[in-house]
């Protein structure tokens, strides 16, 4: 067994935390064939189990492991058309790597960095192979939202020959990739690349258009034989705490939106309407807490996260934490904020927070923080993040009469197909499981694709 994973090259923390370039900088040709090499080629390979797209991923590898990259990329998009994005950012740690045998050695084979290789791979060649689409069905498919579901229901609904639109509420295509993810991780041209490959498909695409709003779901049933909605967790939520009102506190979307969409990070190029901030604290742990902080370090800012429990417990992706932490972000744990404290002009200028400790587990099977009587503290701030998590946009719940929905305004739908409680609707990823990962998001999206293909050929 050779135990020595290759580690990807990546910018230093001194270098990038001045700029917004991609940190990780990809495996050279021959680092990834060594890479390759160190696959056992299992008989009952467990990382294909643990890949919710279902990736043939010891085939892929053995291509690489030979040199034969044009093959290993046809494994590849058989099964994922968006693999430059899922190689950057879904936590291959916990799926495909968590489960191969090699991980109980400290050492999984680099699945995900290998799956970014050959993307990457095809994108340098001057030919770009399209897989063979089969004579039209003629049903025709409305896909809601063109993020990491859509995109995947998309893509693969064309590829059975369906006729496919994607309906996209902003004025740029990728969803959550596009605008809740920064630069630095998954640049733009990457998510734009991908998008360009389904439009040569052959899926048709429209922007600037709010389903539920611009057109109800009902009006399109009527020139559709079908309806996916993947159009995401796109309503922030908040504490709940005194001062959410003031200037300079955001919700993690506003804030990463302006960045993304409105390119703040070109300022001073583009004059994105945003405050240049001193002192920025982020409260959350995830992976939207790190990619704000690291945004607000890279803005010039002091930044902080503040986090209720410790270092263990953070639900971001260790890379992202080690990362962050390289770069030089501050990570106040077991710290609770209780109130914002704001000036006469309105804008926030200080958190008042409360000491925590760790109790007994809770639901989610960590330990539950609990309050220190009397260790309050303040925080001086001239700007808040607040990224503790999102819920669905309530407007198309709203506007569709008989889709069902749970108590936190997502839509009910079966977890093997995707359907919904309306007929001839589906819906997956983010607006059903509530916000989640990329690569989760677009198994959801295959498997509605997969029920929406055999309903529209049976009927």
């Amino acid at each position: 067994m050779d135990l020595i994973r290759r580690e990807m090259p990546k910018q230093s923390a001194d270098i990038r935390r001045n700029n917004f370039d991609e940190v990780a900088l990809g495996y050279s040709p021959e680092t990834a064939i060594e890479e390759a090499k160190r696959c056992l080629n299992c008989k009952k390979p467990f990382c294909m189990q643990g890949c919710p797209v279902e990736i043939n991923i010891p085939a892929f590898i053995r291509c690489i492991a030979n040199g034969d990259f044009r093959t290993g990329v046809k494994i590849l998009k058989s099964k994922n058309c968006l693999p430059a994005i899922s190689g950057r950012v879904c936590p291959q740690e916990e799926q495909c790597e968590g489960v191969c045998i090699l991980a109980k050695k400290n050492a999984p084979v680099a699945i995900g960095r290998l799956e970014r290789f050959l993307a990457d791979w095809e994108a340098t060649q001057d030919h770009l192979e399209m897989p063979p689409i089969p004579q039209k069905t003629g049903k025709k498919v409305a896909v809601i939202g063109s993020g990491p579901a859509g995109l995947t229901a998309a893509g693969d609904l064309i590829q059975l020959g369906h006729d496919v639109t994607i309906f996209e509420a902003l004025h740029e295509l990728g969803g959550v990739l596009i605008y809740g993810i920064p630069e630095f991780r998954l640049p733009k041209k990457i998510v734009q690349r991908e998008v360009i490959y389904l439009r040569q498909l052959g899926v048709k695409t429209v922007t600037d258009y709010v389903a539920g709003k611009t057109r109800s779901i009902d009006s399109l049933l009527e020139e559709f034989d079908a309806v996916f909605i993947g159009s995401g967790a796109g309503l922030p939520w908040f504490m709940n705490i005194p001062g959410e009102n003031l200037n300079g506190v955001y919700s993690a979307n506003e804030y990463l939106t302006r960045m993304n969409l409105m390119k703040g990070y070109l300022y001073p190029d583009y004059h994105t309407p945003i405050k240049e901030h001193n002192r920025v604290a982020v409260i959350g742990g995830g992976n939207v807490a790190m990619d704000c902080a690291r945004t607000a370090l890279r803005m010039g800012a002091e930044t902080r996260i503040i986090y209720r429990r410790s270092r263990h417990e953070l639900p971001a992706r260790l890379e992202e934490v080690e990362n962050a932490e390289e770069e030089g972000v501050i990570f106040d744990f077991l710290t609770l904020p209780i109130r914002y404290i704001g000036n006469d002009d309105g804008w926030v200028t200080g958190i008042e927070c409360i000491r925590m400790e760790l109790g007994e587990p809770d639901s989610s099977g960590r330990r539950k923080p609990v309050p220190i009587p009397g260790s309050e503290t303040i925080i001086p701030v001239d700007a808040v993040i607040c990224a503790i998590g999102n819920s669905p946009n309530p407007l198309l719940i709203a506007s569709t009469p008989g889709l069902t929905a749970g108590k936190k305004g997502n839509i009910i739908a079966d977890e093997l197909t995707g359907k919904t409680s309306r007929d001839r609707v589906w819906a997956g990823g983010d607006v059903v499981s509530g916000a989640a990962t990329v690569i989760l998001a677009m198994g959801a999206g295959r498997k509605a694709a997969r029920s929406i293909h055999e309903f529209l050929t049976s009927t």
